[in-house]
């Protein structure tokens, strides 16, 4: 490796200067877009959201940073926006230009000093991975490890904030012609999330906090933290081998590898959720790879969202309530989670998005997930659900539903196309079973503290 790691490349530092710009010209076009939306609504014009959502999404895909990784959120969340703008949004990918290697140089250097490539026996110039937030570069430690280094791209907490601040544009323009959902919450949680995920010691806190909680499960793997070569903005972790999980899916493999594929994902998110109020919030296809024998690497933990007990045990309650058509144990649930005094009116309408959740675990039988909760269907339940929100006044959804929503659309989108035929009832019972809030409660504690993370 040359010695030149303090110069930077003139076409980099313009590419990533142009952010500033491309910032505000999206702000100017957010900003026409809620006038002409509030001029619609006010002289009653015909508004035409799939033009405007086309707009919008013209104006916010020159960023494709961060901003895309909250749109790939907000477009499986139901109603958090129109259908017309999470389409648009969804259609956009974290595409992110990669660094190139004298700029890598440059940024390694500020991460571990001048000496750091003595750290490494070889170091991969062209990046394997390239997200919204940094880029991976796979190299090899002395001791022989390989091992997967994510690399920040620069200036990346200003960068966020003016993603966040067109986020709260998009958000503006909803608020304007539709009152069905009060979305301060989910654009609360999203943004604390997201600043989260810009500090990568969290992130290795969050491994090992996965690597405690799935210790037992063989069919799980989570990479090891490198903390001597770790840093607020370098993450080092072992290097996990496997295929991509959409290559998985273009190959001829047999209902049977199908269905334990399945079964892999549902422990890898549930096992965490239901025995110590953690969950991974965001199952996109990028964050694990599948190994040889179907067993699953989870990759990427800057999306991680630990919850009170008493939030898991309300989720375990309205199951109960939705089973056995018990109404009051429906209050009960729903009031633990944050909804201050829902009327009746209310609660019938949460309960047709819920049951819609929760359908594929309430039956006992083998089944697969398109059978009640396909793509259609969910999108009719959703319309179905806007439309009732909107006669009883709406709802502002607690923060924590969020990530749980994410992760349950988004997993119910993974199965689907798994073609998973299993019967979820016996899945989703066998883990929850011997469920006790007390003792998720301590092992919770006891978790956090051996990681140095707390419950919010």
């Amino acid at each position: 490796m040359s010695n030149d790691d303090d110069y930077t490349a003139p076409n980099e530092e313009n590419r990533f200067g142009g952010r500033v710009r491309r910032y505000a010209r999206v702000g100017a076009s957010a900003s026409k877009l809620a006038a002409r939306l509030a001029t619609g609504k006010v002289f009653g014009g015909e508004i035409d959201h799939a033009k405007y959502a086309a707009e919008l999404t013209s104006a916010l895909g020159g960023l494709k940073g961060p901003l895309m990784k909250v749109a790939q959120i907000l477009s499986s969340i139901p109603d958090a926006l129109p259908k017309e703008y999470t389409e648009a949004l969804a259609s956009l990918q974290a595409d992110a230009p990669s660094m190139g290697w004298l700029f890598v140089k440059r940024r390694m250097r500020s991460e571990l000093g001048a000496g750091w490539q003595s750290s490494f026996t070889d170091f991969s110039r062209e990046a394997v991975a390239a997200a919204s937030l940094g880029q991976v570069h796979k190299a090899t430690l002395p001791d022989g490890r390989d091992v997967a280094c994510k690399l920040q791209y620069p200036d990346m907490s200003a960068t966020v904030e003016a993603d966040l601040k067109q986020l709260r544009a998009a958000f503006a323009i909803y608020k304007r012609y539709d009152s069905a959902i009060d979305a301060q919450n989910i654009q609360d949680e999203l943004s604390e999330r997201l600043r989260e995920e810009l500090d990568y010691t969290r992130e290795a806190k969050n491994m090992r906090l996965y690597r405690h909680m799935l210790a037992t499960e063989n069919t799980v793997h989570v990479p090891e933290p490198v903390e001597d070569l770790t840093t607020s903005r370098l993450l080092t972790m072992t290097w996990q081998s496997g295929q991509k999980f959409q290559s998985f899916l273009d190959s001829d493999a047999d209902q049977d590898a199908r269905n334990q594929v399945a079964l892999n994902m549902f422990r890898a998110w549930y096992v965490p959720f239901y025995r110590y109020g953690v969950i991974h919030g965001d199952p996109h296809l990028g964050n694990y790879t599948l190994r040889d024998d179907l067993s699953v690497n989870l990759l990427d933990f800057g999306c991680i969202r630990i919850f009170k007990p008493e939030f898991v045990n309300a989720v375990l309650t309205l199951y109960e309530a939705l089973r056995d058509g018990d109404e009051e144990k429906a209050v009960s649930a729903y009031e633990s989670w944050g909804f201050e005094n829902p009327s009746r009116e209310l609660i019938d309408v949460l309960n047709i998005w819920a049951s819609f959740v929760y359908g594929p675990i309430l039956d006992d039988r083998k089944r697969k997930m398109g059978e009640t909760n396909s793509v259609a269907y969910g999108a009719e339940v959703a319309a179905k659900v806007h439309k009732e929100l909107k006669s009883v006044g709406g709802v502002k959804p607690p923060r924590e539903f969020v990530l749980v929503d994410r992760a349950a659309v988004g997993l119910g989108a993974v199965f689907l196309r798994l073609d998973a035929h299993v019967n979820w009832y016996q899945i989703f019972n066998d883990l929850v079973g011997d469920f006790d809030p007390a003792k998720l409660a301590a092992d919770q504690d006891a978790a956090l503290k051996l990681v140095g993370l707390e419950r919010p």
